[in-house]
């Protein structure tokens, strides 16, 4: 069903007209007035209802296509995208993010262990002898839709971890609950293509587009504390920088 949208244009404010047409959709769309999966009457119809020009309302729309907030698919028209999960490129757990952001994360584990860890793991967090690791892999969702697959190795000599506390707490914050005081932090951003397992466990499709972490984080001590590898469903995961002139 298309969705008729009445957006207020204010032809005397100093706002351009394209961006009022943008900023009315946007918040549509944010307070949940405008569903994923809704489908908008086409550009024409709107513009002529809106007594906008044909150019300004496909300036507008074209914006929100590139915000990720539109898409438009051939043989259906345009429509309302599922909202992403925005981060900040800061020292934060995912976790942290979302109930932040007043939505409500779930975990469940899939699985844990308790070792010597494989050298791999050892060096990167340059353990000393007698001091193991825990890894574990965890499926992270929201609203109950999968959004992350994350896999990291923590070293055992600055918390005791379980599964069951995993379930129910964020990794960063069990690990600030046991004294850690994280510092900074090594990572990597990247792309990736879904295989059969991540799709699997991330309702999607194989060969879907996935965003990639990978994450040492060291504390206030200099001791490199955790190391990850965390996965996310591109169309409904993003990070968000701040770039600074130097």
């Amino acid at each position: 069903m298309t969705q008729l949208l009445n957006i207020p244009i204010d032809r005397s404010s100093p706002v351009p007209l394209y961006h009022q047409v943008v900023q009315g959709i946007e918040g549509m769309i944010r307070s949940g007035a405008l569903e994923p999966g809704s489908r908008l009457e086409n550009e024409i119809e709107l513009a002529n209802r809106l007594n906008l020009s044909r150019p300004t309302m496909r300036k507008a729309m074209d914006e929100l296509v590139r915000a990720g907030l539109l898409v438009r698919k051939r043989g259906v028209g345009t429509q309302v995208v599922a909202s992403q999960v925005r981060r900040p490129l800061e020292l934060s757990s995912l976790n942290d993010d979302l109930v932040r952001t007043g939505q409500k994360p779930s975990t469940r584990v899939l699985s844990f262990s308790h070792g010597p860890g494989l050298e791999e793991q050892r060096s990167t967090l340059q353990l000393p002898p007698g001091v193991g690791v825990y890894h574990f892999t965890r499926l992270r969702s929201v609203g109950n839709k999968p959004l992350a697959l994350m896999e990291n190795w923590v070293r055992d000599d600055v918390a005791q971890l379980s599964e069951e506390t995993l379930n129910e707490r964020g990794m960063y914050d069990l690990l600030r609950t046991a004294g850690v005081n994280f510092r900074l932090a090594q990572q990597r951003i990247g792309a990736a293509v879904a295989d059969e397992y991540q799709a699997e466990m991330l309702g999607c499709e194989p060969g879907a587009a996935l965003v990639t972490m990978e994450r040492t984080a060291v504390d206030d001590t200099g001791r490199n504390v955790e190391t990850g590898h965390h996965v996310y469903r591109a169309d409904s995961y993003s990070f968000e920088m701040t770039l600074v002139q130097r």
